[in-house]
């Protein structure tokens, strides 16, 4: 923050913490979320907690709370009940699918219709089933928690799926909450699902959680359990729930005690407010920002922006190897580990080979891929990265991955939004798979969801002085995107010229 004198929501979420009532603080984008915990920490001398969304944040928070306050994540705190007597069950050698199969006695494969599950494939199902199970806040394991799988969300299909699965996905789950096991690894989900079972007690008196608007639900239930000794404050920003795809929820909207709201920007200023807000509206948040009055943001077109921020994989591939073509050294956030196993996957279903790749295992060719990804709804998100594999080539891919280097040395670093989230960059370009949603049979524009609107929020805010609006620029053509009365008129920018997308709208290669 440029400033260490609290704003008026600021001082008021003080005042509500010092009654000891529960509290629910929304934050929009920017508006100073960790220093406002920080003056709440400081205005109590009772011992507290501090809850963050993964280790960086928290060894970050450490560094600004006073020693009274732990900071931690949920895991960390799992971790020091129970999670260290599975230490010796951590890291080490991966293994592979066919060792798994052997040692939950998966020997035969399973055959629906015309859909084949080979053992390895039900082995890899079942440790699947186990995680989201341990993501949940139930008490048992049952067949609800079997995944849906590519090319199988036929009800009739998924239900012989999950009841085959199950019992082998109970031996999963008896083997990792053992700590005396020695058949399978132990990730970190499943100590804190041990956790959750024993209906811990926290002796603290208050408790800040950190982006309670994702929430893991086996964390929620254990919070719940504290409200009766120990103040809870709510911190986040409902319009920034971008995880509910994995099982996190949003606590804050329900969530008892007061709400207060944070809404003074400090990260970028008035004209990307104004954006923001748009945006905002279509996520029905009742939340309005205000951009800081000393920092000027411009929405323009930006030829070399510090980042990229794109909605899939696919288009994130695009951008890198456009990047790449035009001689700039570039990071990917996380990495392209992903894209890697995207792309052999493709190479041995082209080759006929098959594949293990646990999104695409069910595929016998690249072709069924692509019918799957051009007709299917529930294909849709690999639509771009298709068309990216047959226009660029898997080989050319795997060699821009390679290509890829670090953030401290890059010129340009592209993301996922996802990825991008909690981050910030002086100037930002949003990249072109940030399509419009479809018409409609009559030809008029569809409308635009909850969720693709809280991308595009998240999106917009990571941006601190420039802002390309570049592939979300047809919001200024959508009925939905007309300014309301507390908005002030959207900025067009026009599409960069050279768009890297363009190449996969090309024929198809055979």
């Amino acid at each position: 923050m440029p400033t260490l004198t609290p704003t008026d929501e600021q001082k008021a979420a003080v005042t509500a913490f010092t009654t000891g009532r529960n509290l629910v603080l929304q934050a929009g984008a920017g508006t100073g979320k960790t220093s406002t915990l920080e003056l709440l920490a400081a205005a109590d001398a009772r011992r507290g907690i501090y809850l963050a969304f993964n280790r960086a944040v928290k060894e970050a928070a450490a560094q600004r709370f006073p020693p009274r306050v732990k900071c931690s994540t949920g895991h960390g705190l799992a971790y020091a009940a129970v999670g260290y007597r599975y230490q010796h069950r951590f890291g080490g050698a991966r293994t592979p699918a066919w060792k798994t199969a052997a040692i939950l006695g998966l020997t035969q494969k399973l055959t629906v219709g015309e859909r084949i599950f080979e053992n390895t494939s039900l082995a890899y199902i079942a440790k699947q089933t186990v995680l989201r199970f341990c993501q949940s806040a139930d008490k048992a394991l049952e067949t609800k928690h079997v995944p849906l799988q590519r090319g199988a969300e036929d009800p009739a299909i998924h239900q012989v799926l999950a009841t085959t699965v199950l019992p082998y996905a109970l031996r999963v789950w008896k083997d990792v909450q053992d700590p005396a096991g020695d058949k399978l690894k132990v990730e970190h989900d499943h100590y804190l699902k041990v956790w959750q079972l024993t209906d811990p007690r926290i002796n603290t008196s208050y408790i800040l959680l950190d982006e309670a608007q994702d929430t893991n639900p086996a964390l929620e239930y254990v919070l719940n359990l504290q409200r009766d000794h120990a103040q809870l404050v709510l911190v986040g920003d409902s319009a920034q729930q971008i995880y509910s795809w994995r099982g996190a929820r949003d606590i804050m909207s329900d969530g008892d005690g007061a709400h207060l709201t944070l809404t003074q920007s400090f990260r970028f200023g008035p004209a990307l407010a104004t954006e923001a807000n748009r945006w905002l509206s279509l996520t029905r948040s009742p939340l309005r920002l205000s951009g800081h009055p000393a920092t000027t943001t411009r929405l323009e077109d930006v030829e070399h922006p510090d980042a990229i921020l794109c909605r899939t994989n696919g288009g994130a591939m695009a951008e890198v190897l456009h990047q790449m073509e035009g001689g700039r050294h570039v990071a990917m956030a996380g990495g392209g580990g992903a894209l890697r196993s995207l792309a052999t996957a493709a190479q041995d279903l082209k080759s006929g080979r098959g594949t293990r790749h646990p999104e695409l295992y069910l595929f016998r060719t690249w072709g069924e891929v692509q019918d799957y990804a051009e007709n299917d709804p529930a294909g849709a998100d690999l639509l771009p990265w298709v068309e990216l594999v047959d226009e660029m080539g898997a080989e050319d891919v795997l060699k821009a991955v390679d290509r890829l280097g670090p953030e401290t040395s890059a010129d340009i670093t592209v993301s996922t939004v996802h990825k991008a989230k909690g981050r910030e960059w002086p100037a930002v370009r949003i990249g072109e798979d940030f399509t419009p949603p479809a018409e409609d049979e009559l030809g008029r524009p569809g409308r635009i969801s909850r969720s693709e609107a809280r991308l595009a929020y998240v999106a917009v805010t990571r941006a601190r002085h420039q802002l390309d609006i570049g592939g979300l620029a047809w919001i200024n053509e959508h009925p939905q995107g007309k300014p309301g009365k507390d908005q002030a008129p959207g900025i067009p920018t026009p599409r960069p010229q050279n768009n890297p997308w363009d190449r996969l709208n090309q024929p198809r290669t055979p």
